[in-house]
C-alpha cells in the first residue's frame, strides 16, 4: 500500500521538528489517504509549532480559474492560521512570511509537466529559504504519469517564465521530491532540503496504479486521465482553441468552431500517434473560449499509456490546424503568467524556434529528433536524483 511523504512523515518521523517552528504550503488535494487534509494532521501532531499556511495558484481550495486570476492572504477557518498566497500581488514568498516559520514542508500533488506553476512556488520557497536560513521539507507523492518516461525539447533560457523557469522537458518523470533535489542542486540554490520519501511507489506506476486517492489539485485536473493528456494539451492555452475549459473533460476535449473532422483526420494519418485515439466530438463550453459556441473536436482516449506520447500528439493536432486554418487559427496574445511581452506559445513550448518551425510545416518527427540529444542529456542528469527505482 501507497504511503506518501505525509503518511511516512505522521506515522514514522514524530521528533523530526522539535521545537521549531512550521509552515505548511499546501491546498485541497494535500491529504491523506482518509481524505484529512494535512493541515489537520499536522495540527494533531505538532500543535502550536504549526504557525502558519501558504497556498499555491488556484488558491487554498483550488477554487480560482485559468491563469492571473488572484488569491488574497486570509485566515484559515479550521486552524485559525493565516494563510499567505502565493499567488496574487506576489509569487515569491517574502522575508516577512518567513519570520513565522523555521521549517516549511511542502505538500503539493504534481502532475509531471513543465508546464505548472507549483513547481515554480517551490522553486521560489528554496531560494527565500537559503537566504533566510530556514530549512525545506518536501512531503513526496506520487508523478501521476509515472516516473520513467520523459518527453519533449528543453525550455530555453530566453523563455523563463511562472510556467518555465529551468531547462527541463515538457514531460519530466520525478516525482516532485526529486525535483526539489535536482533544482535545489543542479541550479545552485542551496537550501537546507530534506526529502520524506513515498514508501511503495514504484517508477513504472501511473496514478491508478498505486491505489490512492486522487484529489484534483486544480479546478481544470479533475482526474489522472487529465493528467495524461496534460503534457500535449496544455499547449492549447496560447491559441484561439478551447482546451476543453468549461467541459467536463478539461484538456481530453479539444477543438473550435472553425474545425472539421475530415480534414484533420486526414492530415493526421500521415504521423505515427501511438497509444491513442481521437474521438470525434462536438461540445458546447460553459465559460472560457468559445463560450456557448458549438465546438467541432476531438476527445483524446489513451488506449496505450506504454507507447502514448502525448507531446507528440498535440503537437501533431496543433500544426495540422496552424496549416489547414491559416486565417482562423490565432496564438493568444500577453499577458500570459505575468509575461506581458513574449508570445505565450513561446513560454509554453519553451522555444520561439519549435514554433516558427511548427508554422512553415517542418516535419514533426524531424523536430523531434533534433532535440534528442539535449533530451538524453537531461534524462542522465536526472538519474542522479532518483529517490525510488
Amino acid at each position: 500500500m501507497l504511503q506518501t511523504g505525509l503518511d511516512v512523515l505522521v506515522e514514522n518521523e514524530h521528533q523530526v521538528f522539535s521545537g521549531k517552528r512550521l509552515g505548511y504550503l499546501s491546498n485541497q488535494a494535500s491529504t491523506n489517504r482518509d481524505f484529512v487534509h494535512g493541515r489537520r494532521v499536522l495540527k494533531e501532531k505538532y500543535g502550536d509549532q504549526l504557525t502558519c499556511l501558504f497556498s499555491p495558484q488556484h488558491g487554498f481550495y483550488a477554487e480560482k480559474q485559468d491563469n492571473m486570476i488572484e488569491s488574497d492572504h486570509g485566515v484559515d477557518d479550521v486552524t485559525g492560521l493565516p494563510v499567505y498566497s502565493l499567488y496574487g500581488k506576489q509569487r515569491r514568498p517574502d522575508a516577512r512570511m518567513f519570520d513565522n516559520l523555521d521549517v516549511l514542508i511542502i505538500d503539493l500533488v504534481d502532475v509531471g509537466t513543465r508546464v505548472y506553476t507549483f513547481l515554480y512556488t517551490m522553486a521560489y520557497c528554496l531560494e527565500l529559504a537559503a537566504e533566510r536560513g530556514k530549512k525545506v521539507v518536501v512531503l513526496d507523492r506520487p508523478n501521476p504519469i509515472g516516473g520513467e518516461k520523459i518527453e519533449g525539447n528543453l525550455l530555453k533560457p530566453a523563455h523563463r517564465s511562472f510556467v518555465g523557469l529551468y531547462p527541463i522537458p515538457m514531460r519530466h518523470g520525478l516525482t516532485f521530491g526529486e525535483l526539489a533535489l535536482y533544482i535545489n542542486t543542479e541550479f545552485g540554490i542551496g537550501a537546507e532540503l530534506k526529502i520524506i520519501e513515498m514508501k511503495g511507489w514504484k517508477r513504472a506506476m501511473l496514478f491508478r496504479d498505486t491505489g490512492y486517492p486522487w484529489v484534483s489539485p486544480s479546478p481544470n485536473m479533475p482526474t489522472p486521465e487529465t493528467a495524461l493528456v496534460y503534457p500535449g494539451q496544455v499547449i492549447w492555452e496560447g491559441t484561439n482553441i478551447s482546451e476543453g475549459r468549461g467541459t467536463t473533460l478539461p484538456f481530453e476535449y479539444v477543438g473550435a468552431p472553425f474545425w472539421n473532422h475530415d480534414e484533420i483526420e486526414k492530415q493526421l494519418a500521415q504521423i505515427e500517434l501511438p497509444g491513442c485515439f481521437f474521438r470525434r466530438v462536438c461540445f458546447e463550453p460553459t465559460s472560457g473560449k468559445w463560450a456557448g459556441k458549438s465546438c467541432c473536436g476531438f476527445q483524446i482516449h489513451v488506449l496505450d499509456t506504454g507507447t502514448f506520447l502525448p507531446y507528440r500528439t498535440t503537437l501533431a493536432l496543433l500544426q495540422t490546424v496552424m496549416l489547414l486554418y491559416p486565417d482562423a487559427f490565432k496564438y493568444k496574445e500577453p499577458p500570459y503568467e505575468y509575461e506581458f511581452e513574449q508570445l505565450p506559445m513561446d513560454l509554453i513550448l519553451g522555444s520561439k524556434d519549435l514554433r516558427v518551425r511548427l508554422e512553415q510545416g517542418a516535419p514533426l518527427l524531424a523536430l523531434e529528433k533534433q532535440w534528442q540529444e539535449e533530451l538524453l542529456l537531461f534524462d542522465t542528469i536526472r538519474t542522479k536524483y532518483f529517490l525510488y527505482t
